[in-house]
């Protein structure tokens, strides 16, 4: 088992692995970004920066992995890669399988987003040894998560769902407390870093 898991990690750091997830982080999105066009056209501009939520979350794990690989730190893009990109990888997983029960077969497409979210949020958590964020960062990433919350569910900004559109108010509920759990995971990134310094 340590062997198969060395191997793993040699393969998860190997920095032509790394320049593969790269591009194909870039690629997924922009696709993301293409995807949510339709959404994104009847947005008011003030709130068009709030709506792409998987894009956006993507987009700071692309920078974070680009610095990475360039042996740079972006501390406040790294705390907002980690929280977004769990945050949003795990919602999307949700809701396309609640649809599945609620409506019945999401067909391949829908499947595809259910695979290609969990995977946004494994690798952010794949990646947790190269985060090198601070107390401050996580502060600022916490804000900018709970801010997006209050745009998407207070001023009806979220993605849509139309088959979940009733459950607006148990979605927005459990989006806060999905908020939540992953600003405590960051920090909880920071209190390990800590301790495997002080060993």
């Amino acid at each position: 088992m340590n062997t198969i898991f060395t191997y793993v990690k040699f393969i998860l750091f190997h920095k032509s692995f790394m320049w593969l997830l790269f591009i194909v982080n870039l690629f997924g999105t922009l696709f993301g970004y293409y995807w949510y066009q339709s959404q994104l056209e009847i947005t008011p501009p003030i709130f068009l920066i709030f709506v792409p939520d998987s894009p956006t979350a993507s987009l700071f794990f692309t920078i974070a992995l680009f610095g990475w690989l360039l042996k740079l730190n972006f501390k406040l893009i790294e705390a907002l890669a980690l929280i977004t990109l769990v945050k949003y990888g795990l919602w999307a997983v949700v809701m396309n399988i609640w649809t599945q029960v609620e409506t019945g077969p999401i067909g391949f497409e829908g499947w595809m987003l259910v695979v290609s979210h969990f995977a946004m949020a494994l690798q952010a958590v794949l990646y947790i040894p190269f985060y090198r964020f601070k107390w401050i960062h996580v502060l600022l990433a916490a804000i900018w998560t709970l801010h997006n919350d209050v745009i998407d569910y207070v001023f009806g900004q979220m993605p849509i769902y139309r088959s979940l559109s009733e459950y607006t108010q148990s979605i927005g509920y459990f989006t806060f407390w999905l908020s939540i759990a992953c600003i405590l995971l960051a920090i909880m990134v920071i209190k390990l870093s800590r301790l495997q310094q002080s060993k």
